[in-house]
């Protein structure tokens, strides 16, 4: 191991509770033990997962939260005693790895809680919401602690809590936790004075409004979180460790409405000066430890960094607390690992928290401790796979029921949570495998190929391996997507894939009697309907040759690519204007709300000028003409016009017998088809 990591494997406590190393896998939706969204029992899958996770040198385990009061079939989790037998069944072996294992438990998630256009459909309805009420109870599950609109829809407004209804969770809190000491479990996390769940509701006093117990002061505000966390002490002993997952200010200026990185604002929520006070309130009522990050789901990028934000985004905030409590306090949030390990060993951090990296690479802290760190698969912070969950204007949660379904698993790891349909299997008769292309769809297909026992050969007809993944990781931030290509790149080097770089496939008559995968991506959309089309730069040109800009560009399409682009030229000093024929900017599918509400709030904060509900008429030499909605016409100075108006699939052949059509080439859609694609190829071919 490198010394600077040496401070992350070095023993720490929790109340009682030795922990041999400060690595924390930090608790995420779909990792769960005991079920998710689903009649509570005891999970396979997420106990896989947990059990490989600790295995491979975690110190402190934390599974996905699980709801005292199941959202789905209006199950309290204490009531279901086989489950806890399995649970106690397992833990043993869990506990052969040395590490410990706390279980979140959570009140729930209020208004924040996502609605889909199915359950506006139910709640609008009386009928259908009271034929609902067994499976979904939507005017339970999203009440909050005052009457408050959603996070997602206007259509399921969020009611005040009863006060029996806050002692009934209070109880159930303590039922839980007791059934899980019983079982084997280390400890529990109480989820959450942090990221706007409901928890965090009853604190925060732009949601709370209440007169009674348990609103106006700060002391009633947070009475809630206090009521759980003495109730468990009183049900379990006060030696049974009880961490509480806080988020240490809110960073939020209202309701839809975060606040960015550096942006001077007047907070709504926690600030600095109430965290200071709450934690000594919370360390009082017994919590052992405080697994801290920021934000709401009103300033959701917060808790859910993307790539736009900056690394250690929560650090400075979560050291600051440490200096106001006498316990443990551990920061998630795109963490660096080298400085996680400065910071612990300068005594200003207890423990490092790290979440989806294990979705891309569970065996991610071996490979440190091993010096195998070009070996470990970066997570991009797509939350494509993981926690897409997207929200546009005049739209709620859009996002596919099997994603809502199955969280936790990952675009860059088709294998993650979904082992039942991606694995590898040896083959008994290997098989030589032309792959046209490579970019990620065609190195995806012959990394899985090659570990089944197969021989792919790559032809590529550039002089280097990555296709448009080379232009769409080409953006100063994107330093994590430039991991994961060079991490492609590697592999097929490590496994000795045979590569044929500048060997452009026209006629594929060579590999006669041989599978054949086409990956060879798509072309972009050519809007040549449009006078003046061809005065446009085509994004993926710009982004491999940036020096061919002017000042003031026209970006002609709001979608992911042209947002992102935008932000890279505003980064660079330029001076970009989107035009967007939708209503909102990225509004597509898979975008999770952590990701897009960054960039719209964004452009917002820096004042971009935006054009919805706009289309491009001309190009012309120093400006571009267009159409709003109001059948208008715009005329937008400009130096230079970026096309992203989309892409087509570009095959080299059609697929047919023994040929197989991987990636963009096939259809277009995002890194997570892509790759999935490739491996289910792969699975195809080995058949």
């Amino acid at each position: 191991m490198k010394k600077v990591y040496e401070p992350l494997f070095t023993a720490w406590k929790i109340g009682n509770c030795e922990i041999k190393n400060r690595i924390v896998l930090t608790s995420m939706g779909g990792t769960n033990l005991l079920g998710w969204m689903e009649k509570n029992h005891f999970d396979e899958a997420g106990a896989r997962f947990i059990l490989e996770v600790a295995k491979n040198n975690a110190g402190l385990v934390l599974p996905g939260c699980q709801p005292v009061y199941n959202p789905m079939f209006g199950q309290w989790l204490f009531k279901n005693d086989k489950m806890y037998q399995k649970l106690a069944e397992w833990t043993p072996e869990f506990h052969k790895t040395g590490a410990k294992l706390f279980v979140q438990l959570t009140a729930g998630f209020g208004r924040s809680f996502t609605i889909s256009e199915m359950m506006e459909k139910l709640y609008v309805n009386p009928v259908l919401r009271a034929l609902a009420k067994p499976v979904m109870d939507l005017d339970k599950i999203t009440a909050s602690a005052s009457a408050s609109p959603n996070r997602w829809s206007d259509k399921v407004p969020s009611r005040e809590m009863t006060v029996p209804e806050i002692k009934e969770f209070v109880e159930a809190f303590a039922k839980c936790a007791k059934k899980l000491k019983d079982a084997g479990v280390d400890g529990v996390e109480i989820h959450a004075v942090h990221e706007g769940y409901l928890l965090d509701q009853f604190t925060l006093k732009y949601v709370n409004k209440r007169k009674d117990e348990y609103g106006g002061s700060l002391e009633n505000r947070y009475r809630f979180a206090t009521d759980i966390v003495k109730a468990i002490k009183a049900e379990c002993g006060k030696d049974f460790p009880v961490s509480l997952r806080y988020s240490v200010v809110s960073k939020t200026k209202g309701f839809r409405e975060g606040a960015l990185p550096g942006e001077e604002f007047k907070e709504v929520g926690r600030d600095m000066e109430e965290s200071e006070q709450a934690v000594k309130l919370l360390e009082e009522a017994g919590y052992d430890m405080l697994n801290c990050d920021n934000g709401t789901y009103d300033a959701w990028y917060w808790s859910h960094p993307p790539i736009y934000m900056p690394e250690n985004c929560n650090l400075e905030d979560v050291e600051h607390i440490k200096n106001f409590c006498n316990i443990p306090v551990v920061c998630a949030g795109r963490l660096d690992p080298a400085v996680a390990a400065g910071e612990i060993a300068a005594g200003k951090l207890d423990g490092a928290g790290f979440a989806r990296q294990f979705l891309a690479d569970p065996e991610w802290v071996t490979k440190l401790i091993e010096e195998r760190e070009d070996d470990i698969r970066p997570c991009i912070l797509c939350h494509n796979g993981c926690f897409n969950m997207c929200h546009y204007k005049g739209v709620p949660n859009d996002q596919d029921l099997s994603d809502s379904l199955h969280l936790a698993r990952c675009a860059v790891n088709a294998e993650m949570m979904q082992w039942n349909k991606h694995h590898i299997d040896k083959t008994s008769s290997p098989k030589t495998v032309a792959i046209i292309g490579g970019g990620i769809g065609g190195m995806e297909t012959a990394r899985v190929l090659k570990l089944q026992g197969n021989n792919p050969v790559i032809y590529e007809k550039s002089g280097e391996l990555g296709g448009t993944f080379i232009p769409a990781s080409a953006e100063s931030y994107k330093g994590k997507l430039r991991a994961l290509l060079k991490w492609y790149i590697s592999q097929m080097q490590k496994l000795d894939i045979e590569v044929h770089l500048n060997a452009e496939i026209k006629d594929i008559s060579q590999f006669a009697g041989k599978d054949v995968v086409v990956a060879t991506g798509a072309v972009p959309r050519i809007l040549k309907s449009v006078p003046g089309h061809e005065k446009m730069i085509e994004a993926c040109d710009f982004l491999n040759n940036k020096s061919e800009i002017g000042e003031r560009v026209v970006i002609v399409g709001g979608g992911l690519t042209g947002c992102e682009i935008a932000y890279e030229l505003a980064l660079m000093g330029k001076k970009p204007v989107i035009v967007e024929m939708k209503n909102d900017l990225i509004a597509q599918k898979g975008v999770c709300l952590a990701n897009s509400s960054y960039l719209r709030e964004w452009f917002e904060l820096h004042k971009v000028p935006v054009y919805l509900e706009t289309s491009l008429l001309e190009v012309k030499d120093g400006s571009v003409v267009c159409k709003d909605k109001d059948g208008k016409t715009v005329e937008i100075a400009c130096d230079s016009v970026i096309s992203s108006a989309g892409y087509v699939p570009a095959p080299v052949v059609e697929s047919g017998k023994n040929v197989y059509l991987v990636g963009d080439c096939k259809s277009v859609g995002n890194l997570r088809s892509v790759i999935w694609g490739a491996y289910e190829t792969a699975m195809q071919i080995n058949k």
